[in-house]
């Protein structure tokens, strides 16, 4: 079974449609573990009637706001699948995203796989651009950059046990990540899209340059690197951000509607 993580915080505009596209999986034997991180608007209401439609759909609730990370750790405590996926609220899946990258898994014997994903619009049209998955992903290029698409990622509980992410304001994602490839040796990349990311006005995702503080986290606070060689990395991080990386995103020729 995979447990997929999936924490809220006033996320009533787009949950309905993440939720739906994990009911939409061809395959079926999932857990969808919604974590409600205190919402004041309608978002808990929507994940309650989708729990009482489905006994697959589980909600944790918080009684006070504590942020995605520790979030995402509380659905990975309480998960029971062999394998564990991440979904945003505002993030959607293809429909065979998890028959696909299963059966990959099991036919390559990976333990971190990741997929290539696509970029849609706040309102959900295609902005056709895609994030181009590397067919393998080692630690040291891990350090240098995040790149796997946490909507993407999945890991094996049994080869690797329950990791959790640091309790960082942000940049978990990459945290985790970096750990679970480290674990595993390497991630494999699958070249299909099998995810839709949705670009938000205004997020901290799409001001690149707010998030240099906590990428500097990562380095300092949770690899414990001191300052000069924290400082290093940083230098090398924005070298391959701003060289290396963007020659994976990709323009190609997307439908007007999102399947």
């Amino acid at each position: 079974m995979v447990s997929i993580i999936t924490p809220f915080f006033n996320a009533e505009k787009f949950l309905a449609e993440s939720i739906e596209s994990v009911l939409s999986q061809t395959y079926i034997n999932w857990e969808l573990l919604l974590i409600d991180d205190c919402s004041t608007d309608d978002s808990s209401v929507i994940a309650f009637s989708y729990a009482q439609m489905d006994a697959r759909i589980k909600i944790i609730t918080f009684t006070e706001n504590k942020g995605a990370g520790i979030a995402r750790n509380e659905g990975i405590k309480n998960a029971s699948g062999n394998k564990i996926a991440f979904l945003d609220s505002d993030d959607r899946w293809k429909p065979q995203k998890l028959e696909v990258q299963l059966a990959f898994m099991e036919r390559h014997s990976a333990t971190v796989c990741y997929s290539s994903y696509a970029l849609i619009k706040e309102d959900g049209t295609p902005l056709n651009i895609k994030i181009q998955a590397l067919p393998i992903l080692g630690y040291k290029k891990m350090l240098r950059a995040n790149y796997i698409g946490n909507l993407t990622g999945i890991y094996d509980v049994q080869q690797l046990g329950k990791t959790f992410a640091p309790t960082l304001r942000k940049r978990q994602d990459w945290a985790l990540w970096l750990d679970l490839v480290e674990k595993a040796g390497r991630a494999h990349g699958i070249q299909e899209v099998l995810a839709y990311y949705r670009v938000r006005k205004g997020s901290l995702s799409s001001i690149k340059w707010k998030m240099l503080r906590y990428n500097l986290d990562i380095y300092q606070k949770h690899l414990g690197y001191g300052f000069l060689k924290s400082h290093w990395f940083m230098l090398r991080f924005l070298g391959e951000q701003l060289l290396i990386k963007p020659l994976q995103t990709k323009k190609f020729k997307a439908k007007n509607k999102i399947v």
